[in-house]
């Protein structure tokens, strides 16, 4: 059945208003993570606790999902459920200029992680609806193009205070105004599109069984191998600071340029997919693997390059990762779907972060091949999930 070019132009219209969302969102919690690893330095944190930390707070954020995805699909107040977690993710930021120590620092990074987990699979699911109408990979790919922005602008607000001398104090004081922006532009989104599952293609595929394809589940090991491999940028930045690898007040830009390649790669990655599919997943794995010898091991020109590729790989996480959960999943089932798959992403990316942040004291070599090893584990079984979904 031919899709009218209205019922696109809406589709595409609710992916424009979620990614401005993102984008003012982004600019808030993107611009905290560029320097929540110096910021726990600095408050007495070891690499240790950094990596634990940031592993612990995604853990816990992507176990949230699976709940709240359950929940979304089980109630369809799916917006309900995204508010409450924009809410709380974002409020979450600026207090940090009140953390007195790493405990209470700790703690509020963990929330901000629980506000996200809360939010994501139901407007992952919403997105997918979205998608139905206009190409997967590029609605996704547009999202997180916007949503990138904002993590492209955000650290440059937290880097002007550093380059002024202001501290990370003001740089998180800063943050409370693209946070209410995010808030205030949802509340017209939830406006503008009351009810979203309407947007979805009324010829979508339906549930035939209790159960989730074979290929749902290769995939999600193979996006799990790659979440426990992957270094989180709290950890990378903790490096530059106490390696002196990079200046300080550089740390923010650096994860700036990553988010620019991360936005770039998402939509180059968002139009691969919707050509060779989840094979474009594979080929990125290659260049994530590549990211931390380089980050760790590397001086200058190639720490440049290694951030590159993080970003490249974050922008295939973010966008057509997502994607591909939507293609394998049926439309009934998006939420709770995407709430398993976050959750097993999320457990894998606890246990690679912890085991990071301890190999970070021990041996950054070892913490290296760790990292390259288990990602380039991850290509057979995304070509393997590409195959049983066929």
């Amino acid at each position: 059945m031919e899709i009218s070019s209205e019922i696109k132009k809406r589709a595409f219209t609710f992916v424009i208003l979620i990614g401005v969302v993102s984008l003012f969102a982004d600019m808030t919690y993107e611009s905290a993570r560029s320097i929540n690893g110096p910021f726990l330095a600095i408050l007495g944190a070891s690499g240790a606790v950094v990596g634990i930390v940031s592993g612990l707070g995604e853990l816990i954020g992507y176990v949230v999902r699976f709940f709240s995805g359950f929940i979304g699909d089980r109630t369809k107040r799916y917006w309900s459920v995204a508010f409450v977690g924009y809410f709380i993710n974002l409020v979450a930021v600026p207090l940090l200029a009140l953390a007195g120590n790493w405990e209470v620092a700790a703690a509020l990074m963990i929330t901000e992680r629980i506000g996200k987990g809360i939010r994501v699979p139901v407007r992952d699911a919403m997105l997918s609806y979205a998608s139905e109408n206009i190409k997967r990979g590029w609605a996704f790919g547009v999202h997180e193009a916007l949503d990138q922005i904002g993590a492209v602008l955000g650290p440059l607000i937290v880097a002007f205070a550093l380059f002024h001398n202001l501290g990370y104090r003001v740089g998180y004081t800063f943050l409370l105004l693209p946070a209410l922006i995010a808030l205030t532009v949802l509340l017209v989104s939830m406006k503008v599109f009351p009810s979203p599952r309407n947007l979805a293609s009324s010829q979508a595929k339906i549930t035939l069984d209790n159960g989730y394809p074979k290929s749902f589940w290769i995939y999600m090991g193979a996006a799990s191998l790659i979440a426990a491999g992957f270094v989180d940028f709290p950890l990378i930045a903790y490096h530059f600071k106490s390696a002196s690898a990079v200046p300080q007040d550089w740390i923010p830009v650096y994860y700036s340029i990553a988010m620019g390649v991360d936005a770039l790669a998402a939509l180059a990655a968002g139009r691969l997919f919707d050509r060779i599919g989840i094979r474009t997943l594979a080929l990125v794995s290659v260049l994530s693997a590549a990211a931390a010898p380089l980050v760790f091991l590397g001086h200058s020109e190639l720490i440049i390059l290694g951030m590159v590729f993080w970003g490249i790989s974050m922008g295939a996480q973010e966008s057509i990762m997502r994607a591909a959960v939507a293609d394998l999943v049926p439309i009934d089932k998006r939420g709770s779907g995407y709430g398993i798959f976050n959750t097993g992403f999320g457990i894998a990316w606890f246990i690679g972060s912890a085991l990071m942040g301890v190999l970070y004291d021990v041996s950054i070599l070892g913490l290296v091949l760790f990292s390259a090893l288990i990602q380039l584990i991850s290509i057979p079984l995304f070509l393997r999930s590409r195959k049983v979904a066929i």
